[in-house]
């Protein structure tokens, strides 16, 4: 393959992974809405579109490997195509953590009723992610460091809203006494499911560092954000 056919191959990887980045966070930001407004509908969108996240990771896949193995790159190439490959893998893990978010929605019982509002959290990991992306595609370093601290910032969130999920049914039990109308395995299943939440949210926010990281050591060599 002449130069320019290849350093057009790999713009072209470049653009298909921050196009894959954008499929997978309109999946993340409606499996969102779903959770929000127990929209079942869109929930079973969600997870129906797995199918063709799949195919594109397949295809990008292929692309990665006959980049490694017909043309050998070296050097900045290399570290390129490997970190193309590594966020490729995060944001398909995202993509599983949206599609949990979907079957949390579908089975979700409402037995145990509390105002904690995960819009913000999940605002902030799709935030995160996104500028993951960004950085990966304009190869901004300043930016890495940046979605490093605000993932601190999300895991405080998370840390904080798990804590009052499990001070919240205390709480209510405590006031409810022994004529509890509860039907106790019901509420604990909407509660494991509300953890299970926050978790994932915690998670598709780590995702996103990974994909920081892995453009910090393709700009600089700096394998600092590698966890």
């Amino acid at each position: 393959m002449p130069r320019r056919e290849y350093q057009e191959s790999l713009e072209e990887l470049r653009t298909d992974v921050q196009e894959m980045g954008e499929l997978v966070l309109s999946r993340f930001e409606r499996s969102m809405y779903a959770l929000e407004h127990t929209d079942t509908d869109v929930a079973r969108a969600v997870i129906d579109g797995d199918d063709e996240i799949n195919q594109r990771y397949l295809d990008l896949e292929s692309e990665c490997i006959d980049l490694f193995a017909l043309q050998q790159p070296v050097a900045s190439d290399l570290r390129f195509v490997a970190a193309s490959f590594k966020i490729l893998t995060d944001l398909v893990r995202i993509r599983d953590l949206a599609t949990n978010l979907g079957h949390y929605t579908l089975a979700a019982d409402h037995q145990y009723d509390t105002d904690i509002d995960l819009s913000d959290i999940g605002a902030d990991a799709h935030t995160l992610v996104a500028d993951a992306v960004e950085a990966y595609v304009a190869e901004d370093a300043a930016a890495c460091y940046r979605i490093a601290e605000h993932d601190d910032e999300i895991d405080a969130l998370c840390h904080s809203a798990s804590e009052r999920v499990v001070r919240d049914l205390i709480e209510q039990q405590a006031s409810d006494g022994e004529g509890s109308p509860w039907d106790v395995e019901l509420v604990m299943d909407d509660v494991s499911r509300l953890l299970l939440t926050i978790r994932d949210l915690e998670r598709a926010a780590d995702h996103g560092v990974n994909i920081a990281a892995r453009t910090l050591y393709l700009v600089e060599s700096n394998p600092e954000l590698i966890y």
